[in-house]
């Protein structure tokens, strides 16, 4: 039977990926206000160093890593679980997208099941990323050029915020609040 006859109509898809930032501690409220829509679906990647800051059996909906993905194929005619996330998501939001992340995405870079599904997404379906640094690493010359190229890839940046960052350094590379990330996702999906 198909996948698609077991699917609920108008349901919305969310993928999250969250990286090794400190703002990962953010995921349980990024999920918990994504909840709060009618017919959302939402599932997490999680790269290891981001489970640092959160704990995924709080998380009310499938934690993924790369564990799931070496886990699941078999064989030939298994399921390739970062093909069959970019299949079944409506969206991909990068929340928080660290420094060594966007550097990979950037330059093609795919050695775990985030970059994995980010490099074979469609193009025709949204990808949102909201990146999280320290102050000076984001102020690197060469952040602004990758965030540039992934601006020329079309996806779309939520922009970090100035604040006093957990680190103690007070600047730019704050991921952007909670409320702000949901609202890309309620426009980009029109949810109710």
């Amino acid at each position: 039977m198909n996948n698609k006859e077991n699917e609920t109509p108008d349901v919305k898809k969310v993928l999250v990926g969250c990286t090794g930032s400190v703002a990962s501690i953010k995921i349980p409220l990024l999920i918990q206000d994504l909840q709060r829509f009618n017919k959302v679906e939402i599932k997490v990647v999680a790269t290891d160093h981001a489970l640092h800051f959160f704990d995924r059996d709080t998380i009310p909906v499938p934690v993924l890593t790369d564990k799931d993905e070496w886990e699941m194929w078999k064989g030939i005619q298994d399921p390739v679980l970062h093909i069959e996330l970019r299949r079944w998501a409506d969206i991909l939001v990068l929340a928080p997208i660290d420094c060594n992340t966007l550097a990979k995405v950037a330059n093609g870079i795919c050695d775990n099941l985030l970059t994995c599904i980010v490099r074979a997404w469609d193009l025709n379906k949204p990808l949102y990323f909201a990146p999280a640094m320290n102050t000076f690493m984001w102020q690197h010359p060469i952040t602004a050029q990758q965030i540039n190229m992934l601006k020329n890839f079309g996806y779309k940046e939520i922009h970090c915020i100035e604040k006093k960052l957990a680190c103690g350094d007070t600047g730019f590379g704050a991921m952007a609040e909670v409320p702000t990330i949901v609202g890309y996702i309620k426009e980009a999906l029109n949810l109710t």
